[in-house]
C-alpha cells in the first residue's frame, strides 16, 4: 500500500506540486517556487520523510534528481520531490481488484471530520514511486465491422443523428496509427518528447501549442466548447446546457459540425471541447458548458457534438476527466466516487466520446480517490485506455500536470508546456528525456505518447491542405498576426433555431403565451437590454450585466454581435403598430412598476449567472453562493406582477434556480426558461414568444422548490492547503433520481416542458431484436445468464453489448390546433436487485408534428442499457429480476406503460 503524507508534509509538497491554473485562460497563475526556495523545502521534506517508513531514500531522491536533470535544477528538484512524495510499493500493474480495494482502504482512512463548520478534508495522496516502468502498448481493440450494425466509417461521414447503426472507427484509427508509426520511426528521443510537451504559456498563438517537429507542423490547440474563442468573425454559439435541452440529436450535430467548421478555418487543430462533466451540484459554476444532469442525455449529446465537430475537421476535446464538479478549490480537493458510480454516471459521457471517435480527452484539476486526475492510473490506463478503448491521446488540463512520471499513468500531453504559467521549466521536456535516459520511464512509451497524438492528426486528414492559424490568441489586435478570418457563414441560423427549440415553457395559465399582436407591452429589467460595456466589456464576460447568453470563464468565445430580446421585441412591435415601454433598472421598484401599469403584457428579464473560479462575479468564485435569481429579481417579479395581471417572466439561466417567491402569483401568466442562447438570443425568444415556434425544450436538470431538495451540495470552506474531501455519497441517485428515490416533489422535474399544442401517445410496443450474424453468440448468451462481460482491452465499448437487443415503439398524436414538436422519453425501470433508482432515462426522441397527425416512434434498448456495473467483476451484469419501461413527457409524467422480455 501507499505510504500516507501526514498534513505537513502534504502542506510542503503542495509549495512544489501546487501549479494552478484554468482550461487555457487567462490572468490567474502562480508562481513557480525559486531554487532557494525549493532547497529549502525539500531539507524540510526529507526530516519528515526520514521518520517515515519510504520504499525509496532521500538520498536516492537526490541521485535521482542530479542524474535526471542535469542543466535545470529547480525543475529537477521539483520533479524528483513531486514523483516520490508518496510512493506506491505495488507494481503499477496491480490487478484492479487489489487496486480498488486499497484505493477505497485509503481513503476511508484519510477523511477527517473536523469541528462542524470545517469541511472534512484528505490527507493521503497516491502517487508513483520512483523506479523502473516497463511498458507495452494497449492492444488495439479487435471487432469485425457488421453490415448495417457496425459500419467502417471515418470522422469525415458518421451515421446520421440518431441512427442505431453504432458506427467503427477501428480501421480509420489502424491506419492513423500506421501513419504516425511511419512518421516518427526516424526521430530522435527529443523530438518524440517535444509532440508530448507544449511550448509554455503564450509561447504560441493559440491557448496550447504543439511546436513543430521535423517536417510535422506542430498543432494549435483552443477554447472554447460554444465557440472559437480570443478571436473575431467567429459565432458566438448556444451553450452546452441550452443545446441539451433541446433534446434535439439533429441540432446537436448540426452546432458540432457547424462549431468544427469554424475551428478549422481559423486553422485550430484541437478544440477544447465538449465539456462533458455532470451537473451533480446544482451551484456547480461550469454547469452550463455542459449538458445537464443525466449521464445518458449528457452522453448522448457529447457523442453527437464530437461526431459533428470531427465531421467538421477539427479534433475534439472530451474534457474534463473526471468528477471536476464543482469550482471551489477543483485544483484543493478529492473526489471520492466508488467504483460503480464512477462508471454508470461520470464515466459513462467519455465512453461514449470515445465510441464517437473523439481525438482526445483532457483530464482535470482534482484528485480521484487521492490520486491527481491527470496520474491516475486506474482512470486513465484502466478505464479509459483500456475498458474503454481509447485510441487517442489524454492531454492535462492547464497546469493540472503534477510530475514527470504522469506518462506511466497515461498522461500523453503536457498543456500548456511549463509547472506554471511562464515558469520557463517543465515536468516533461528536458525533464522527461532524462527519466528516459536514466531508466526511469521506457522509450517506447514515449513512442506510444507521441503516436497517439499524430494519429490524432492524421485521424481527421489534417495533414491535407489544413488552414494555417490566423490569430493571436494572446493578442488579439496586432495586425502582424491576426488575419481577421471570416468563418461565421450562415451559422447564425442554427444559433436562432437552437436558441428557440432550447426554451423551455414552464407555466403558461390561460393560453397567455404565444403573444397575439399585443397592442402594448412593458419590457422590464437589466437581463432584457444591452450591457453598459458592450457585449465583450467583460474580459471572458465575467460581469452579469446586460441579456444573459453565456456564463463566464475559459468556456465563453467573443460576441460578433448580440441580438438583445429588447432589440428584438421592439423589432417586432414596430411590425405589430404596437406600442413599448421598457425599464432597465432591477432595483427601482417603484419605476419598474410604473412602466408595467395598464400595458396589455409585462415582460419581467432575470438571470442567474456563473462560471470558472479564475473569475468572481458579485462574490460568486465560479460557483453560485446560492440557488436565488440574481439582480433582485424575485422582488422586481413580485413588484411587476403586483400592478400586471399579466405579467410573463423570462429567466436566462446558467442552470436550476429557486422561483418559490413568485411561481404560484396568479398574475404571473407565463414563464419562459431561456438558458444560455448564444449571439441570436433575442431573435430566438421572438420566435417563441409570439408562436413562430412552439416551444418544445426540456429541463436537462431538476428545478426543485428548496436547495435542500438536491441530494449533493457544493463543498466549501478549507484553508489555502487543505485538500477537501467531496464524498460523492449520493452513488447513482444524482438529480431527478435523489428526488425519486426520496419521494421529493420538484418544483419542474427533470424532462419538463409545455407546449402550445398536446400530444397523445399510444400503441405500445416492445419487440426483440434478432441480428443475422452469430459473431458475439457466446458472449450474449452468457449475459443473458446473468454473467459480467468480460474485462479485456474495449470491453465496455464491445459491439454487442451496443448494438440493439429490443425496440420500443409507439405512436405520438398532435391533437392540438398548432403544429409543435414534442420530446417522448424513455424511462427504465430495473429490478430490485439491481440497487438502480426508480426511474433511468435510457432513450429519447423529437417529433414535429401537424395538428391532428401522428408518428410512429423506435427507441432502442441495448445490453449494456439493461445492465449494471459489477465492481467485483469489472464487468457489465444483467441483474436478476423483471424490467419495466415508461414512455411519457417527462421523469414524471409517464404516458405508457410496459415490460422488457428479458
Amino acid at each position: 500500500m501507499a505510504l500516507l503524507l501526514n498534513t505537513r508534509l502534504s502542506a510542503l509538497c503542495a509549495l512544489l506540486l501546487l501549479a494552478v491554473s484554468t482550461d487555457a485562460q487567462g490572468p490567474v497563475s502562480s508562481q513557480l517556487t525559486s531554487l532557494s526556495e525549493v532547497s529549502s523545502v525539500a531539507s524540510s521534506v526529507s526530516s519528515v520523510l526520514s521518520s517515515a517508513t519510504a520504499s525509496v531514500s532521500v538520498s536516492t531522491l537526490s541521485s535521482v534528481a542530479s542524474s535526471a536533470v542535469p542543466s535545470s535544477g529547480s525543475s529537477a528538484s521539483s520533479s524528483a520531490l513531486s514523483t516520490v512524495s508518496s510512493p506506491v510499493s505495488e507494481s503499477i500493474s496491480a490487478s484492479v481488484s487489489t487496486l480498488s480495494s486499497a484505493v477505497t482502504s485509503a481513503v476511508s482512512s484519510a477523511a477527517t471530520t473536523t469541528a462542524s463548520s470545517a469541511p472534512a478534508t484528505e490527507t493521503t495522496l497516491i502517487t508513483l514511486p520512483i523506479s523502473s516502468y516497463p511498458f507495452s502498448s494497449f492492444p488495439v481493440p479487435s471487432a469485425s465491422p457488421i453490415p448495417g450494425t457496425f459500419p467502417s466509417t471515418s470522422p469525415k461521414s458518421p451515421p446520421p443523428p440518431g441512427s442505431e447503426l453504432v458506427p467503427d472507427f477501428g480501421p480509420a484509427w489502424a491506419k492513423a496509427h500506421a501513419q504516425a508509426q511511419q512518421r516518427i520511426a526516424s526521430w530522435t528521443l527529443e523530438q518524440k518528447v517535444n509532440v508530448t510537451t507544449g511550448v509554455g504559456w503564450m509561447g504560441g498563438r493559440c491557448v496550447g501549442n504543439i511546436g513543430a517537429v521535423a517536417d510535422w507542423p506542430g498543432l494549435c490547440l483552443e477554447d472554447s466548447p460554444l465557440g472559437v474563442r480570443f478571436t473575431d468573425f467567429a459565432t458566438a454559439f448556444p451553450a452546452g446546457i441550452t443545446v441539451a435541452a433541446t433534446w434535439n440529436r439533429t441540432l446537436l450535430r448540426q452546432r458540432g459540425v457547424a462549431m468544427g467548421r469554424e475551428f478549422k478555418g481559423k486553422g485550430v487543430h484541437v478544440a477544447l471541447g465538449p465539456m462533458m462533466n455532470m451537473g451533480r451540484i446544482a451551484q456547480g459554476g461550469r454547469n452550463w458548458e455542459g449538458f445537464g444532469a443525466d449521464p445518458f442525455l449528457t452522453g448522448e449529446a457529447a457523442y453527437e457534438t464530437v461526431l459533428g465537430l470531427q465531421q467538421g475537421g477539427v479534433q475534439a476535446c472530451a474534457k474534463h476527466y473526471v468528477n471536476n464538479d464543482q469550482e471551489h478549490k477543483r485544483d484543493h480537493e478529492s473526489s471520492e466516487v466508488d467504483d460503480r458510480t464512477e462508471h454508470e454516471i461520470y464515466v459513462h459521457p467519455f465512453m461514449r466520446s470515445v465510441q464517437a471517435g473523439v481525438a482526445s480527452v483532457m483530464c482535470s484539476y482534482n484528485q480521484i480517490n487521492a490520486s491527481w486526475a491527470c496520474e491516475n492510473e486506474r482512470t486513465l490506463n484502466q478505464i479509459l485506455k483500456g475498458e474503454a478503448g481509447f485510441q487517442g491521446y489524454v492531454m492535462s488540463d492547464w497546469g493540472a500536470h503534477h510530475s514527470t512520471l504522469a506518462a506511466v499513468a497515461g498522461l500523453d500531453m503536457s498543456m500548456p508546456g511549463d509547472i506554471s504559467f511562464g515558469s520557463g521549466t517543465s515536468w516533461w521536456g528536458a525533464n522527461l528525456t532524462a527519466f528516459v535516459e536514466n531508466g526511469t520511464i521506457a522509450e517506447s512509451r514515449v513512442n506510444d505518447m507521441a503516436e497517439r497524438i499524430i494519429a490524432a492528426w492524421y485521424l481527421l486528414d489534417q495533414d491535407n491542405n489544413y488552414p494555417n492559424v490566423s490569430f493571436n490568441a494572446f493578442f488579439p489586435d496586432d495586425p502582424a498576426t491576426n488575419e481577421h478570418v471570416d468563418v461565421q457563414d450562415d451559422h447564425f441560423k442554427v444559433v436562432r433555431e437552437i436558441g428557440a427549440a432550447g426554451t423551455v415553457l414552464l407555466k403558461n395559465v390561460g393560453d397567455a403565451l404565444p403573444l397575439r399582436k399585443p397592442r402594448s407591452i412593458a419590457i422590464i429589467g437589466n437581463d432584457s437590454g444591452p450591457s453598459t460595456r458592450g457585449p465583450n466589456g467583460y474580459p471572458d464576460r465575467g460581469g452579469d450585466d446586460g441579456t444573459l447568453a453565456m456564463g463566464w470563464g475559459s468556456g465563453t468565445a467573443n460576441f460578433p454581435y448580440l441580438i438583445t430580446p429588447l432589440e428584438a421585441l421592439q423589432a417586432r412591435a414596430r411590425k405589430d403598430r404596437a406600442s413599448v415601454a421598457s425599464f432597465l433598472g432591477n432595483w427601482d421598484l417603484a419605476g419598474a412598476a410604473a412602466a408595467a401599469v395598464d400595458q396589455d403584457v409585462a415582460l419581467v428579464f432575470v438571470n442567474a449567472d456563473s462560471g470558472e473560479d479564475y473569475i468572481t462575479v458579485d462574490g460568486n468564485e465560479g460557483d453560485r453562493k446560492n440557488l436565488t435569481l440574481w439582480g433582485n429579481a424575485d422582488a422586481l417579479v413580485a413588484a411587476v406582477a403586483a400592478v400586471n395581471r399579466n405579467t410573463v417572466v423570462v429567466v436566462h439561466a446558467v442552470g436550476p434556480a429557486i422561483l418559490e417567491p413568485w411561481i404560484e402569483n396568479p398574475n404571473v401568466t407565463a414563464v419562459l426558461w431561456a438558458s444560455l442562447p448564444g449571439q441570436e438570443s433575442g431573435n430566438a425568444l421572438v420566435d417563441v414568444l409570439y408562436g413562430a415556434v412552439s416551444p418544445s425544450g426540456r429541463l436537462p436538470y431538476t428545478i426543485a422548490r428548496s436547495p435542500a431538495d438536491y441530494g449533493a451540495q457544493l463543498t466549501t470552506g478549507g484553508t489555502p492547503s487543505d485538500i477537501l474531501l467531496i464524498e460523492y455519497a449520493e452513488g447513482l441517485n444524482i438529480d431527478y433520481r435523489h428526488f425519486d428515490s426520496n419521494n421529493i416533489e420538484p418544483r419542474f422535474e427533470f424532462g419538463f416542458g409545455l407546449s402550445y399544442t398536446n400530444f397523445s401517445y399510444s400503441d405500445l410496443q416492445v419487440r426483440a431484436v434478432h441480428h443475422a450474424d452469430r459473431t458475439s453468440a457466446a458472449l450474449e448468451a452468457a449475459w443473458a445468464k446473468g454473467e459480467a462481460s468480460p474485462d479485456v482491452e474495449g470491453g465496455s465499448t464491445a459491439i454487442w453489448l451496443h448494438r440493439p437487443v429490443f425496440e420500443v415503439s409507439f405512436r405520438v398524436t398532435n391533437t392540438g390546433k398548432v403544429k409543435g414538436g414534442e420530446i417522448p422519453q424513455l424511462y427504465l425501470h430495473f429490478p430490485p436487485s439491481a440497487a438502480e433508482p426508480p426511474s433511468v432515462l435510457r432513450g429519447f426522441a423529437d417529433v414535429l408534428l401537424s395538428p391532428g397527425e401522428s408518428k410512429t416512434v423506435t427507441l432502442a434498448l441495448s445490453r449494456y442499457d439493461l445492465s449494471v456495473w459489477d465492481a467485483a467483476r469489472q464487468g457489465w451484469r444483467k441483474p436478476e429480476g423483471k424490467f419495466a419501461l415508461s414512455v411519457g413527457a417527462s421523469s414524471r409524467d409517464f404516458r405508457l406503460r410496459g415490460g422488457v422480455p428479458v
